[in-house]
């Protein structure tokens, strides 16, 4: 009869001190790089596909092949951290997404840089989930909201800083720069963390029990998952067999995963912990906020360039907006919920309820709308963010042992990664569809009214002004109408809250619990 391996207790947490404070400043630099050049592709797509001379279908799969090898890697990394200590791997992960990084812009062809791109996109998607287990294990309890804290800083200010960052690269230096902006950034982040991460001892006795079956299914499942998410509109759905296939196998090897997961007495995910009420809620929760927060910001941004001509620079101080704020905004939340006598629940529904709030005012826009009025909204979404994900965080981690960390861990960041790419593709599914039906209603209503018969076939230019007017027109409509579905989508979370989550106070030392 085989023998379950029992999960060694975490390594005892080091005394904080100003190394152990630097080297998790260095895991969070190498994170935020991460988050920052998650889609620096989007933005140097024109210039890249002008050197290697491919197309825009051609193009989006370098995206879709990071997305897919990043919320991979963030399923697993926390087992082999644990295997291989958390310095050595932090340290090993972030020097080959660098050098990764290095010679993307040298690629002679496609398929060299779709490699470069999935082996960065699967090192980078290592590094979030190491800041949640550092910050878990090393933070003492009465400062560990704030490293909760900077952990968020992963989920809301890479993303909309490396947007601003990639715009001012292409515009004023080359597109090369886009890659290379992450090198001093991790060289940087790569000392800190060598010289302040204590380094454990290997633990290679793991590998006897290793989880083979559980990788085989898992990264099918998770990689076909988010190739649906990611090619889904431009492929036209379920109308597209190899959506439909790539959609069976990821449902069939992700059931077979949870299966193995359950039973394995060394899993990557401990499927044991959903029982935890407040960490099924927490992860339920998160998901839906991220699917809001990765949508909304995107709205503006397509609206301002196709609408109203914006180039990716003009679109900066909105992303740039809200990246700083939270630079601000995130330690004041921490602190507030730091307080015994707030219930994070609270500030957690005020959050949705601003972030619901963003959505429902943007509902109102029109065509007239450029960027100043955007400015309003943005600050609702500086406040609202925060306010959102810390005390989700922790919900789902209040009284964890540490020797859990790595498995919430695990769930945390895959459903973060998970999120992330299902708002980019609900942002872009329900835009096509909404703005197609708004075209389409349009259209007809034009034709019933009567106005038709003003314009002749041969006039080209009154069809012309009239198609750029029903386009226009249904651009405004169909954002619009994503700004009122994720409005729907916020106030349910927010009923979600009375009927799930539990209180909790945020952590303290045994003896000041006592007191």
């Amino acid at each position: 009869m085989q023998t379950l391996a029992q999960p060694k207790a975490a390594p005892p947490a080091a005394a904080f001190d100003l190394r152990i404070m630097t080297g998790l400043t260095g895991i969070l630099l190498a994170s935020l790089v991460a988050g920052l050049n998650e889609h620096v592709t989007d933005i140097a797509m024109t210039d890249v596909r002008g050197v290697l001379s491919v197309s825009h279908d051609e193009g989006s799969w370098l995206t879709t092949l990071y997305e897919a090898a990043q919320v991979a890697a963030m399923a697993f990394a926390p087992w082999f951290s644990a295997t291989l200590s958390l310095r050595r791997f932090t340290f090993g992960v972030t020097a080959v997404f660098m050098l990764a990084g290095m010679l993307c812009p040298l690629a002679p062809n496609l398929p060299t840089l779709y490699v470069l791109r999935t082996i960065q996109g699967l090192f980078g998607g290592c590094l979030p989930p190491m800041l949640m287990s550092a910050a878990l294990r090393f933070l003492p309890p009465g400062i560990k909201l704030y490293g909760l804290g900077a952990y968020a800083l992963t989920a809301t200010f890479g993303p909309n800083l490396g947007i601003p960052l990639a715009a001012l690269w292409t515009e004023y230096t080359g597109w090369q720069m886009v890659f290379w902006q992450i090198i001093p950034i991790c060289l940087l982040a790569m000392a800190a963390v060598s010289w302040g991460i204590p380094q454990d001892p290997l633990r290679l006795e793991r590998f006897a029990q290793f989880n083979w079956v559980g990788l085989l299914l898992g990264l099918p499942a998770i990689t076909s998952l988010v190739v649906v998410l990611e090619q889904g509109t431009r492929l036209g759905w379920l109308d597209s067999p190899f959506i439909c296939r790539m959609l069976l196998l990821g449902l069939t090897t992700l059931t077979l995963f949870m299966i193995n997961e359950w039973f394995h007495p060394l899993p990557f995910f401990k499927v044991q912990q959903l029982a935890r009420r407040n960490l099924t809620f927490s992860l339920i929760t998160l998901g839906g906020v991220l699917v809001v927060l990765v949508a909304v910001p995107g709205i503006p941004a397509g609206y301002l360039a196709e609408i109203q001509g914006y180039r990716p620079l003009q679109t900066v101080p909105l992303a740039l907006y809200v990246a700083l704020g939270q630079l601000v905004a995130l330690p004041l939340v921490s602190a507030l919920c730091n307080f015994t006598r707030v219930d994070c629940r609270w500030v957690l529904a005020c959050g949705l309820g601003l972030i619901a709030a963003t959505c429902y005012l943007g509902s109102a826009m029109t065509s007239d709308w450029i960027r100043d009025n955007f400015y309003g909204l943005q600050m609702l979404q500086i406040l609202g963010q925060p306010m959102a994900v810390i005390p989700l965080l922790m919900l789902a981690t209040n009284g964890l042992p540490p020797a859990e960390g790595p498995f919430a861990s695990a769930w945390f960041n895959t459903v973060k990664g998970m999120a992330a790419v299902v708002g980019s593709g609900v942002l872009e599914g329900l835009t096509t569809a909404r703005e197609h039906f708004h075209s389409n209603t349009l259209v007809n209503q034009w034709g019933n009214s009567g106005q038709a018969l003003s314009i002749t076939p041969s006039d080209s230019e009154g069809l012309s002004a009239l198609a750029e007017q029903i386009h226009v027109q249904a651009v405004v409509l169909a954002s619009a109408d994503v700004y009122q579905v994720m409005t729907l989508l916020t106030a349910i979370l927010i009923l979600f809250i009375p009927l799930m989550a539990t209180r909790v106070y945020p952590p303290r030392p045994l003896a000041a619990s006592h007191a």
